[in-house]
């Protein structure tokens, strides 16, 4: 139960790791959460790697999150003469809605939209960016352009389209029919993509509720302007480099990832890092340095969880990946300069008796030296401000919602545990302590610091602070 790092582990599941040996596997390695990737796989297959892993869950009593990630609006290429074309360094290329089959000079783009939002100097990318295109002028709807990075370009391979803000919906009618089928199969997040505006995640909200939490991917830099706002709606961003970095220059990226990192920590919102983390662990037995270094990063700037994508979904070493997540992490956490880190990150406390306890606790904790935070939450509010304080005394939830148990796997520092509400003010005390002492997070004469609200059971009523030390009876 008790994980000895705070920073949380996603893997994604696929063909390398869809079977419940293979996800128990994962989870003892340290995966907390798993990724469905909606872009892979039939309803039938998601469904049978949804029941795996609430297998799982229920072998080892652990509480396990799963995260949906929808497709989202994918913009692609028509189909080219012999299937491929050569686009040479200078020539001109046009793009229009002709479904006729392309060749050197042009090629259908099927998105009347793009013909909308894009205007002269600005440029469209091709297949992840390895093609550039200059837009020389906009006709209707043809887009005539000068090829300024040239190469071979096949069919349908994607289009980014750089700075403009898309008239797209933020849920395909494909991301809407996935959306109902797996909150019909119970998962605790859905990740929604390309996220360009605060509109998008409202959107999905309409339609997903409040019993489901919604993780903002951002991948587009026009997410950036709206990025607090974007936040705010969210109940977790992630920063997802691979269309970010082809539509940024990638010198750009990490300097983005850590503005992202800091103006979720701030709002005491969960972020994650994702995309090529140890991308080489794909078809090697170990990372490059450079990975190791990277995965780093991401932990010293404070997120609250890092992803595996390919390298845990169809790599050839997916628990080895997560194993080598999991040391990186640890051996981060216990860097000094960590902590030093974690501490110049200022954040600002609401004038609620939620944040005054939690940053309380944080300091009662630290003096008495206390063996671990227990926390009482239903929703799921108050554990996260307590999370959001990045306390070094380790952090236990209480909760007698199982979803919510679920979702907090993805939080910084929450170990959650599944259990009946306490019924009185004693209750509540003996309870923590004997779970404290059953999950090794303290021992007899340590002290524990409770935070609750009364009357128990009441959402966002948290209002008590209470010290309490393990007894003898406690281990019975």
């Amino acid at each position: 139960m008790h994980r000895q790092r705070c920073t949380r582990i996603i893997a994604t599941l696929g063909p390398a790791s869809s079977d419940v040996e293979t996800i128990k596997k994962l989870s003892d390695a340290g995966a907390d959460v798993f990724r469905l990737n909606m872009s892979h796989g039939k309803h039938a297959d998601i469904s049978r790697i949804h029941g795996a892993i609430r297998e799982v869950e229920k072998a080892t009593g652990r509480a396990i999150g799963i995260l949906a990630d929808l497709q989202g609006p994918k913009l692609r290429l028509g189909v080219f003469d012999g299937d491929k074309a050569e686009l040479a360094e200078g020539t001109e290329f046009t793009l229009d809605m002709d479904t006729a089959p392309g060749d050197q000079r042009r090629v259908c783009l099927p998105h009347p939209e793009i013909y909308q939002a894009v205007e002269p100097g600005s440029d469209l990318l091709l297949d992840d960016g390895k093609i550039r295109l200059k837009i020389k002028k906009v006709v209707g709807e043809k887009i005539v352009t000068e090829v300024t990075v040239g190469g071979m370009i096949s069919n349908r391979k994607g289009v980014n389209v750089p700075g403009a803000i898309l008239p797209l919906a933020a849920l395909t009618e494909k991301d809407k029919k996935d959306l109902s089928f797996v909150l019909d199969l119970g998962v605790d997040w859905v990740a929604l993509s390309f996220v360009q505006r605060p509109e998008d995640v409202r959107e999905a909200r309409e339609i997903i509720g409040e019993n489901v939490a919604i993780l903002a991917k951002l991948e587009k830099p026009s997410a950036l302007y709206a990025l607090d706002e974007i936040i705010e709606l969210a109940d977790a961003v992630m920063v997802a480099r691979g269309d970010m970095g082809v539509e940024l220059p990638m010198e750009d990226v990490p300097a983005k990832q850590k503005k992202i990192i800091r103006h979720a920590r701030r709002a005491g919102k969960p972020v994650v890092v994702a995309t090529q983390m140890l991308e080489s662990m794909i078809s090697s037995p170990v990372p490059t340095r450079a990975e190791v270094s990277d995965v780093a990063n991401a932990v010293f700037d404070g997120t609250d969880a890092i992803m595996l994508s390919a390298e845990s979904a169809a790599g050839q070493y997916p628990v080895e990946a997560v194993s080598y997540m999991d040391r990186i992490a640890q051996t981060v956490e216990r860097e000094p300069s960590y902590r030093r880190a974690l501490s110049k990150e200022e954040t600002r406390l609401e004038s609620t008796s939620a944040d005054a306890l939690s940053a309380a606790a944080k300091q009662v904790a630290a003096t008495l030296e206390a063996a671990a935070i227990v926390t009482y939450t239903t929703s799921g509010s108050t554990a996260l401000r307590a999370s959001r304080e990045r306390p070094k005394t380790p952090l236990l939830v209480l909760t007698p919602n199982l979803g919510t148990a679920r979702r907090l796997c993805l939080v910084w520092g929450l170990n959650s545990v599944h259990t009946e509400d306490a019924t009185n003010f004693q209750d509540m005390i003996d309870k923590a302590c004997r779970i404290c002492v059953k999950y090794n997070f303290a021992d007899i004469n340590d002290r524990i610091v409770i935070t609750a609200g009364m009357p128990f059971g009441s959402p966002g009523k948290t209002n008590v602070l209470r010290i309490a030390r393990i007894r003898k009876y406690h281990k019975t």
